[in-house]
């Protein structure tokens, strides 16, 4: 399998089963209780096939032109990996918290507004009802920016990961004289010999890439 077909396999594994997280619309009009808005998740890799994960690494098979990787584990489990869904986690936990304040404002006006409104005087009223609106277009507004800035950054930690470890498929599919390299997320295998995987061999040279340089011996 050619670099780039490989990279474009492994794009497809890593993010289009893993949605980015969304934002719940702000409602429309006045509602007597507070809305809770929708979790926002950050996206998770797909789970490794069962045939994929071993606990113990199979002998490769001697004289094998075949073999498989496991994108998804190799995400979850190098420590690259670990660091792109840290940032990702951490950037959609803060865009939940700031949601979810501004829906509560939102909603805290509309229950006003709701309770109390026939209360008011025409032009109190008419004040809530536009600083009602207002912020619903700000928090409709916060949603969209908010998904767009996740979706950047998944996009760039995804390109970043597909240009770290191709080098490492194509090395490994030379020294072993593969003739091909099946992407397991999506090969679906009803049965594979355990020793074709190749998976802990891409993420223990991925880490040793990464992994700084032991201080000089005085």
């Amino acid at each position: 399998m050619r670099g780039s077909a490989i990279a474009a396999s492994l794009t497809l594994s890593l993010f289009v089963l893993s949605a980015a997280p969304g934002f719940a619309q702000a409602p429309a009009q006045a509602k007597p209780a507070q809305p809770a808005p929708a979790p926002i998740q950050a996206p998770t890799p797909p789970a490794a096939p069962a045939a994929a994960v071993q606990a113990v690494q199979a002998p490769f098979p001697p004289g094998a032109r075949v073999a498989f990787i496991n994108p998804p584990r190799i995400f979850q489990e190098s420590a690259d990996g670990k660091v792109a869904v840290a940032r990702i986690n951490a950037l959609t936990q803060k865009k939940q918290t700031e949601n979810q304040a501004k829906t509560k404002q939102l909603a805290d006006n509309q229950q006003k507004l709701q309770t109390s409104g026939s209360l008011m005087s025409d032009a109190a009223r008419g004040q809530l009802e536009k600083e009602i609106e207002k912020q619903q277009l700000e928090v409709q507004r916060f949603q969209q920016d908010a998904q767009a800035e996740i979706n950047e950054l998944q996009t760039e930690l995804q390109s970043d990961f597909v240009k770290k470890v191709s080098p490492i498929f194509q090395q490994i599919a030379v020294e072993k004289g593969l003739h091909m390299l099946f992407n397991a997320a999506d090969a679906g295998f009803a049965w594979v010999d355990p020793g074709l995987d190749l998976t802990n061999e891409v993420i223990k040279r991925l880490d040793a890439v990464n992994k700084p340089a032991a201080p000089p011996k005085h």
